[in-house]
């Protein structure tokens, strides 16, 4: 790595972490790159999961947190409306609060192609064309404001900004949305009816809403609703994000994204580097700006606009990244390559130098859940002889580096040094320590001081904006970043399972979750594969503008007759991510996962990819 730094430069060495990497983990790998080797570009996995929905948040509310009140308050809304969201298969114990929603007598509203295990529980299920969900908010918005459904008390009292978002709404009159969603006019209308007349509300939000080309702003247009409605701001009401790995809000917030500090703090905020760098004992100047989003540095490393060296710690891209076998030859034109993980993963595999680190149970560290809560997760077991933790790490490398001090391998301490660094910023953890988390079952940021209580419910008073008030949004609906031709005619999107996780790196090593979902598919509908002459299990090969990639197909009612579904949690040649478009959103850097344009074919070269 220093190699690498002094014959291209410092902003030559990247670093890519992960989602799933412990609040001291994230801090420390932040301060790891900005500090011992001094390079703007560390960026995460993150990137692929919910900066939409975090870039929508802070532009509508001033703050991020996924949720901004307990998961427990879904159980006594009036109306929930899940938005590209499968919590039945992607996170199983949440589901019991939507069936409490429903036995206390609201309703559900699900909002996905497919007919899903959550889908199937709903009051009303809304199966849009991939990538449109933008329009059917703006339509929804349209037949609010036509049908007298609007909070004008609420919107006068708590907003501003609303002229522009129903200007935006009545360009989408029904007829047009119905056009291009697919979603009948009917069904829009007892969707509308039955969220703006509950008593209270909630939108939430998923992956498949917020990783498109246009995440941001469908995200904002779901916002808009609430705020139209006087859903937000009040007890029981409220715009969530369901959050997509095991610290997907912790690891977003203290360092490793590629524009911020510790504390959700911006790295272009002079007063923000001033913080950091007291008490990190730096020069605030040493500390680089911005660097490369998360697949801006994928796509150009190992070339002379992008990292030469490049250390990946808890993140497996060559599965999780679109465009895939891109990727995957990008990491190979490295001139070094580092991974830190707990399995040989098909990035570790590529890697010149891989350091084997101790797995949750073996090791003590805090995480964030989706409601804003910091949990303490502590060491049940002991690692393996010689298994190092990652604090220790990045501790050691930080000393080979030059840097022998500011990096502790103890958590306490590194959590304790987070809690300085947060002090006054948006996830502001200065009263937070791992004595009261124990204590009170985990305590909700803000908490900017040891005698605060924590803040479990936001918004309730005021919004974190400047004003108080929170902002609507004016984007109308585009088209996907590519749509369909007679070469690629359908549509393609992805997603999880309930017994594989992620990339697979760790669940496709268990031969129970393996027996229980042993390989990649193709789900399509009966007319599409009586018209591609496919039965059950026959081999089938997906084309897209990028690559190919091969499964067997399984036959179900439960997607759209244009659309096809694989999951992306296996490597190889059944790899959905060689097919996605890489098509970032403007605002949030977000890859298009969740829609492309493919053909579907039998395979008849013997399955090679």
């Amino acid at each position: 790595m220093r190699t690498a730094g002094a014959r291209y430069g410092e902003a030559a060495v990247g670093v890519f972490g992960g989602g799933g990497l412990t609040n001291e983990k994230a801090y420390l790998l932040g301060k790891f790159a900005r500090v011992a080797l001094r390079t703007p570009n560390i960026d995460y996995n993150g990137r692929f999961c919910m900066s939409s929905a975090a870039t929508a948040h802070r532009a509508a509310f001033g703050i991020d947190r996924g949720l901004p009140f307990p998961l427990e308050d879904v159980a006594g809304t009036g109306c929930v409306v899940l938005v590209g969201a499968n919590p039945a298969e992607t996170m199983p114990p949440a589901l019991r609060y939507f069936t409490r929603m429903r036995e206390n007598g609201g309703h559900l509203i699900v909002i996905d192609p497919r007919r899903t295990r959550t889908a199937e529980q709903a009051d009303l299920h809304l199966r849009p064309v991939p990538g449109t969900d933008l329009a059917l908010a703006r339509g929804l918005l349209h037949l609010a404001v036509a049908d007298g459904l609007l909070d004008r008390e609420f919107i006068d009292r708590r907003t501003t900004g609303f002229d522009r978002a129903r200007e935006a709404a009545m360009a989408h009159w029904p007829e047009r949305v119905e056009e291009i969603t697919g979603v009948p006019v009917p069904q829009m209308r007892e969707a509308v009816r039955l969220f703006a007349t509950a008593p209270s509300g909630m939108v939430l939000t998923a992956r498949g809403a917020e990783q498109h080309s246009k995440g941001t702003d469908t995200v904002r247009a779901w916002i808009d609703l609430c705020l139209a409605t006087g859903k937000a701001g009040r007890p029981g009401s409220g715009y969530g994000c369901l959050t997509g790995q095991g610290n997907g809000q912790g690891g977003r917030e203290h360092g490793q994204k590629a524009d911020q500090l510790p504390g959700y703090r911006s790295l272009t905020d002079p007063a923000a580097r001033a913080h950091v760098a007291g008490v990190w004992g730096v020069d605030p100047d040493s500390l680089p700006g911005p660097g490369q989003s998360g697949f801006e540095m994928l796509d150009r490393a190992g070339t002379p606009a992008g990292v030469r060296a490049l250390l990946v710690m808890g993140s497996n891209p060559v599965v999780s990244a679109p465009h895939a076998s891109h990727v995957t030859a990008r990491l190979a034109a490295l001139d070094f390559l580092a991974v830190t993980d707990i399995v040989l993963s098909e990035t570790a595999e590529l890697a010149d130098v891989v350091l084997p680190v101790a797995q949750w149970a073996e090791e003590t560290g805090t995480t964030t859940n989706l409601e804003g809560r910091v949990i303490l997760r502590r060491a049940a077991l002991a690692p393996p002889p010689g298994v190092r933790t990652d604090l220790y790490v990045l501790k050691e490398l930080a000393g080979r580096l030059g840097t022998g001090h500011g990096f502790p391998d103890d958590p306490e301490e590194v959590f304790g040094e987070l809690r300085r660094a947060s002090a006054g910023g948006p996830a502001d953890y200065a009263g937070i320590t791992y004595a009261r988390i124990r204590a009170e079952d985990g305590v909700f940021w803000p908490c900017p001081g040891t005698a605060h209580p924590g803040t479990p419910r936001l918004f309730l008073d005021r919004f974190a904006t400047p004003d108080g008030r929170a902002r609507f949004s004016s984007a109308g609906h585009r088209p996907a970043g590519e749509e369909t031709d007679g070469a690629f005619p359908l549509h393609l999107t992805t997603g999880r399972v309930a017994a594989q996780y992620q990339s697979g790196a760790q669940t496709r090593r268990v031969a129970e979750l393996n027996a229980a979902a042993p390989g990649p598919f193709v789900e399509l509908h009966p007319r599409l594969a009586e018209r591609l002459h496919v039965t059950e299990g026959d081999l089938l090969a997906v084309t897209s503008r990028r690559g190919r990639a091969l499964a067997p197909a399984r036959i179900t009612g439960t997607v759209r007759p244009d659309t096809v579904f694989m999951p992306f949690h296996w490597s190889g040649p059944g790899r959905a991510n060689t097919l996605t478009n890489p098509v970032l959103d403007p605002q949030s850097r977000m890859p298009e996962f969740k829609v492309c344009a493919v053909r579907v074919e039998k395979a008849t070269d013997g399955g090679r990819p």
